[in-house]
Parts: structure tokens; sequence; C-alpha cells
């Protein structure tokens, strides 16, 4: 295959590494030779790169496969998922998983294989992982500043970093603990603009009452 055949998805093989092809575009110059601009996702590491390809560059593809597999349990540092199609059982390391500290028992996750080798590449954790909060310290009223937080502990025994609201026994939806703060930021930004609406409305109640008082009374 040439870098003409580059497409979103396709799986290369590139500086001994394997990468996803997330973004692309063929560029024809008025000078100087045709070039194709890539996004690259490292399929073990999950880090995106930037790299340019001239145009007819020889490139190495891969057959990647993703395979639905349900989670059973954890012993050490391996943990032992089950093929939703055959039941067959297999382990993976946990330096091949996306956040294992949200994988819960029985959650659902796309383990890629590379089809060629038969190697397990990484694991994905769905989009969205509800998980319970098992402790946490109590929340204080008027703790509302965006930034703020407090460690909790999930159902999976791990910790993680939660804003003061929360409480112990509620459940929540992270991803990972980037996209999961951006998500409470953004909950909270609107909660306080809420309540910000509120006072001013409650207050322009009072003035009209204030002012239908004093018009009774003259």
């Amino acid at each position: 295959a040439s870098a003409n055949d580059i497409k979103n998805g396709l799986c290369i093989e590139f500086n001994g590494n394997l990468f996803f092809v997330t973004e692309f575009q063929h560029v024809k110059p008025g000078k100087g030779p045709a070039f194709v601009r890539t996004k690259l996702k490292n399929v073990r590491t999950g880090k995106v790169i930037d790299n340019t390809f001239p145009s007819g560059h020889k490139i190495s593809t891969a057959r990647v496969e993703k395979r639905s597999h349900q989670f059973l349990y954890k012993d050490w540092d391996d943990y032992h998922f089950m093929d939703s199609s055959n039941f067959e059982q297999i382990s993976i390391q946990k330096n091949h998983i996306d956040y294992p500290k949200f994988l819960i028992d029985g959650l659902h996750v796309d383990i890629l294989i590379h089809a060629e080798k038969g190697e397990i590449l990484n694991c994905e954790l769905p989009a969205s992982v509800e998980t319970k909060i098992i402790y946490a310290e109590p929340g204080v009223k008027g703790d509302t500043a965006t930034n703020a937080t407090k460690t909790a502990k999930i159902e999976t025994g791990e910790e993680i970093q939660v804003p003061l609201f929360i409480n112990e026994n509620e459940n929540w939806f992270p991803v990972n603990e980037v996209k999961y703060e951006i998500e409470i930021i953004s909950k909270t930004k609107i909660t306080n603009k809420n309540k910000k609406t509120r006072n001013t409305t409650n207050k322009k109640k009072k003035k009209k009452k204030k002012k239908k008082k004093k018009k009774k009374k003259t």
C-alpha cells in the first residue's frame, strides 16, 4: 500500500509501532510534490501524533480486530476476560488496559487483537462507566468551588478525585479522570448559574411586592 491509500480507520506500521489513522488530508501544493497530512493514534498507548507522508510513499498496513469481551476478575496485575462470542477466557496485563481502575465486574469491553500475529494490543473501556462511590468524606454546605476536590473510593477499591459535593453511595459516570473532571466542572458551573438567576428573579419579585404594599397604604 502507499500513502495514497491512507484513510480514516486504517491501521499502519510506523516507526516500529501500530497506529490508527484518525485524520488525513491529501494536499497538492502549487509548487513541489503532493503529500498526505495525517493524525495517527498509537494503538497501544493511545497517544496521538502528527505526521506527513510524501504522496506515493510506501506504507505497511496491519489488520486489527476489535472483539467484545466481558471482565471476570483481577489476579494481581493480570485481568481476566471472557470472549462474548465463543466464551474463551484470556488474561491481559494492566499496562494494556485503558484506565483499569474503572474495570467493574461484568463490564463489557473491546479488546484489540493483531489478526495476523494473534497479539493482544489494547483493551478499551466503554465511553462511559457507571460506578458507585463507596467512601467519601462528607460534603460541606457552600463547597461549590469548581477546582476543589477530595479523595473518594469507588466500588473497584480504587481511589479517585471527586468534587467536594459528591457523597457516599452516589453513582457517577467517569470515563477517565481528565474528562471526568471536565464533566464535573461544567455541571457545577451550570448549577451555579441557575442559582444566580434564581436569586435575581427572587429579588425582583420581592421588590414588586414592596411597591404594591406602598400603593395600597397611600
